[in-house]
């Protein structure tokens, strides 16, 4: 017996499950005891209500469950919507983090980047479909979204049977992008943060683009920056690549600069 550290992921979203983040970060068990939880209103949690489907609440609810269980100092990655909520996290509660990884995530994020990306890689009837997403989701616009831009999100096509787990709910979802999405700021959560942290992004990225991950780890002091050419959100197609970074940030000592 001996004690491993936590690493606590937060998953995408809001609306999905941990499904996908679990398929990707799964291999470093041999490292951290991985803890995966479905984030209130996600998956396979409670639904809750829509006035507590916001980042406030979904940042409290972090140190609020790692004391329900005992978690301590934990490392914490969020990829996506899970990288808002553990940035908040960090920077608002800065002793409880160990280390935090960033992935594929921004302290803001700005529609007029992602829709050039989304044209550049999709053509008018991506930027059109993602345009009408930003602007007034319902749930029609989601499905259109989702049929048209998911597939740009990353190069190739994720495992058939990971998506077939997914559980989405639909409504927390375009709650968000119809209230939070383009209008929060954490770019003062990003400058309290005071643990080490690696920060990774795709350079296909059409949702937290590239500039959008290089603004954050400017905004954190002392932050690690990679970004991974050929490989979009997530970096699920470069996930060895991404995994193995990783590995060594968790494995290694690095000190905070700031």
């Amino acid at each position: 017996m001996r004690e491993q550290p936590v690493l606590l992921c937060l998953h995408g979203g809001p609306g999905f499950d941990h499904s996908l983040t679990k398929s990707t970060y799964a291999p470093l068990a041999d490292l951290v005891q991985v803890v995966l939880p479905d984030q209130r209103g996600n998956g396979r949690s409670d639904t809750s209500t829509p006035d507590r489907w916001n980042l406030d609440t979904w940042i409290d609810d972090i140190p609020a469950f790692c004391e329900a269980v005992g978690i301590e100092r934990p490392i914490l990655l969020g990829a996506s919507f899970g990288g808002f909520v553990a940035l908040g996290v960090a920077g608002r509660y800065p002793d409880l983090p160990a280390k935090l990884i960033l992935v594929s995530t921004a302290a803001r994020v700005r529609p007029e980047r992602s829709l050039a990306m989304f044209e550049r890689l999709g053509g008018p009837e991506a930027r059109e479909a993602a345009a009408r997403n930003f602007a007034d989701p319902d749930l029609e616009t989601r499905k259109t979204y989702q049929r048209i831009c998911l597939p740009l999100y990353n190069p190739g096509r994720p495992d058939p049977d990971v998506l077939a787990r997914v559980v989405q709910n639909h409504e927390v979802g375009i709650h968000f992008w119809s209230d939070e999405l383009t209008r929060f700021d954490l770019s003062a959560e990003a400058a309290g943060v005071r643990c080490p942290t690696l920060i990774l992004g795709g350079e296909l990225d059409p949702i937290t683009t590239a500039t959008d991950v290089e603004d954050l780890a400017a905004a954190i002091p002392g932050s690690q920056l990679t970004i991974v050419p050929g490989t979009g959100h997530g970096l699920r197609n470069k996930s060895d690549q991404a995994v193995g970074i990783v590995r060594g940030f968790i494995a290694s000592d690095a000190l905070h600069a700031g």
